[in-house]
């Protein structure tokens, strides 16, 4: 039986027995190798680059592998078959979507201020932030011969006198630990309650040092999900952590995922992959930089899109991809972290925020609540930049929302040298419209080179490239420089930086199948604003303001945004960034149950717009695949530089 050997940059290996023939990528999924593949094996995105180093591998030279590289041994895993004992060398920026668990300094002015002010918009709107979680200290006598009182019953009327609530219920865990807690103590523990409407039900009894009551709230991205954990009595942050889903390397979108879970085995895979790959060790580093543990986590609010829902609970997701795109549920009640083995505590109760379309989930409705849009008189837009591009446009008498499919751009996916916002992404990019030539803001430490370019740099460069007249409205290239250079093919690219500059094996450049993929992005984000509002005998003057939500979004410059014709051309001062608007709206619901209640209102006030069954969206979405747009009219602020 030949073995593959997986080698890391870091010197370490990964061996695993195959069958001969098996697809490389297929063995690396097996063996839990993390190789990005946005486009799930099927050859058209170029980056599950491996480099052969010994041994038996039947590979193809596709039109991502140069000849150059060929030579030097890169090979696609999803074209290569192995037929012998092999050995590769998987590269740091193969597996980047990973991202390595990130744990937040809170310290960050910026990361406490979003939570800060979404909590204190909300409480402005009325909404008390209170939840059912309490903890009360209690010293009981020990039984003896003369009180035989069970322990139950001994703690029932305990908790009755301390709380003057005569329903007391235990869950089965409580009883379990009953015995022992209460001696290991001398009879004199904290209980943690759960307050009901007529009742109150213990949730645990535990030494009286540790008073924290905890909950989690999680933000479940298509591409990375993130986390806080929160004290449940005052809502302060403990710590808070990101890292990439782990079912990215089954697809970068939701559709080859859905494709994917249809697999024999595909369910349990994915659902594998979001929590035991992705959750259990997010909340285990969350713990330990918070310094509680994980059974003291007695709350969740998970908010995600209608697909991520799905298989996270591990439901057949396969309706959703087609008409007429029916999810197995909107709302759900009683899942536990029991049910989906979640590494917290097992009674804890896990709010899914409610969906309202098939490609409108909880992230969304979760998100609206802290964008408070629902409490203004004015119209306002709500953009959330993703995978996927969700929106909400509406005030305090209505709101209507829909999906559109941005496809992986914005993360950096579909792009030759895309990649997510971590160290050696290009984040921001200025060009000199003389020389040029590019001044580069790298995301990691001073010193670090490029490696590649995430979603803001992209518009970014875009954006300074029609600006500086390189490229044509249609994103073709009409200047010549050093940096401009054309293929054997005759397509165009622009160097951002030489082999010799960037961290890398080769050149980090953008080519017009890059801006083509980028134009089409954004052309879905504009069209989708354009379609929505016209349904609603709207046009984008009418906006007031526009609160953009999503990872890119912090490091979006608005005005190169409305440049490229991704965001409407209102006055710059209008677009508001709201950071990671679906972990803030989770953080709300986990805090408060008038804030989770509000949560499933709104989702059962806004208007779901299915994007797809409108006749006017596809001449929407053509009209604005140009830069910014084929009716410059929409767009009186974008200017071209005179050279």
């Amino acid at each position: 039986m030949p073995k593959v050997t997986f080698q890391y940059e870091d010197g370490t290996s990964t061996i695993v027995d195959v069958t001969a023939g098996e697809n490389l990528l297929e063995v690396a999924r097996k063996a839990n190798v993390a190789i990005d593949a946005p486009c799930s094996g099927n050859g058209s995105c170029g980056k599950c680059r491996v480099r052969y180093i010994s041994g038996e591998l039947e590979s193809e030279q596709t039109r991502h592998i140069t000849d150059e590289d060929y030579a030097a041994g890169w090979r696609l895993s999803c074209c290569s078959k192995v037929t012998g004992d092999v050995t590769v060398l998987v590269p740091d920026i193969a597996s980047a979507y990973k991202s390595r668990m990130k744990v937040a300094d809170l310290s960050s002015p910026e990361e406490v201020a979003i939570f800060d002010r979404a909590k204190q918009d909300v409480a402005d709107a009325g909404i008390t932030f209170e939840n059912e979680f309490t903890v009360v200290e209690l010293q009981m006598t020990a039984p003896s011969l003369d009180d035989t009182m069970p322990d139950n019953e001994r703690l029932s009327w305990a908790i009755e006198a301390a709380t003057g609530i005569e329903n007391v219920k235990l869950t089965y865990q409580v009883l379990k630990k009953l015995p022992d807690a209460l001696r290991d103590n001398d009879f004199h523990v904290n209980v943690v309650l759960k307050k009901l409407h007529h009742s109150v039900l213990v949730y645990d009894v535990v030494p009286v040092t540790e008073q924290r009551i905890c909950g989690a709230a999680i933000d479940i991205g298509t591409t990375t999900v993130s986390g806080v954990i929160l004290d449940l009595r005052d809502g302060t942050i403990l710590a808070k952590a990101s890292a990439g889903n782990g079912q990215i390397r089954y697809g970068a979108d939701v559709i080859n995922r859905i494709i994917e879970s249809r697999k024999p085995g595909g369910e349990a895979k994915l659902q594998k992959a979001i929590i035991d790959e992705t959750l259990n060790p997010m909340l285990h580093n969350m713990c330990r930089a918070a310094g509680i543990k994980g059974s003291q986590i007695y709350h969740m609010c998970i908010a995600s899109n209608t697909t991520m829902n799905h298989l996270l609970l591990g439901v057949n997701a396969d309706p959703l991809r087609m008409e007429p795109y029916i999810p197995d549920f909107f709302e759900t009640e009683d899942v536990s972290a029991y049910d989906l083995h979640l590494d917290v505590h097992p009674n804890a109760k896990v709010i899914i925020s409610p969906n309202i379309g098939s490609y409108v989930g909880g992230d969304i409705t979760a998100g609206t609540l802290v964008s408070m849009i629902w409490n203004k008189p004015e119209f306002n837009l709500f953009i959330d930049l993703g995978t996927n591009g969700e929106i909400v446009f509406g005030n305090s008498d209505f709101m209507m929302s829909c999906a559109c499919s941005a496809g992986p751009a914005f993360e950096g996916g579909d792009i030759s040298c895309g990649m997510r916002a971590t160290d050696g992404a290009i984040e921001a990019c200025s060009i000199d419209a003389k020389t040029m030539e590019p001044t580069l803001h790298i995301v990691g430490n001073e010193g670090q080179k490029p490696v590649g370019l995430c979603g803001s740099g992209i518009i970014d460069v875009i954006a300074e490239l029609f600006r500086c007249g390189i490229i044509s409205p249609k994103g073709k290239f009409i200047r010549e420089g050093d940096r401009v250079r054309h293929d054997h093919y005759g397509i165009g690219s622009y160097v951002l930086a030489f082999k010799e500059e960037a961290a890398g094996h080769k050149d980090v450049e953008i080519n017009e199948v890059d801006i083509d993929n980028f134009i089409r992005a954004k052309g879905a984000i504009f069209s989708a604003i354009c379609t929505m509002l016209r349904s609603l005998d709207f046009d984008v003057s009418m906006i007031e303001n526009v609160y953009v939500a999503g990872g890119i979004g912090s490091g979006i410059n608005m005005k190169n945004a409305v440049t490229i014709g991704m965001f409407p051309d209102v006055e710059i001062d209008k677009f508001h960034y709201i950071g990671n608007s679906s972990l803030t709206g989770a953080y709300n619901m986990t805090l408060s149950v008038e804030a989770e209640h509000k949560v499933h209102e709104l989702a059962h006030n806004i208007t779901y717009m299915e994007l797809s069954t409108d006749p006017s969206y596809m001449d929407e979405f053509v009209a604005a695949c140009f830069i910014p747009h084929t009716n410059t009219a929409l767009f009186p602020s974008v200017k071209q530089e005179e050279i």
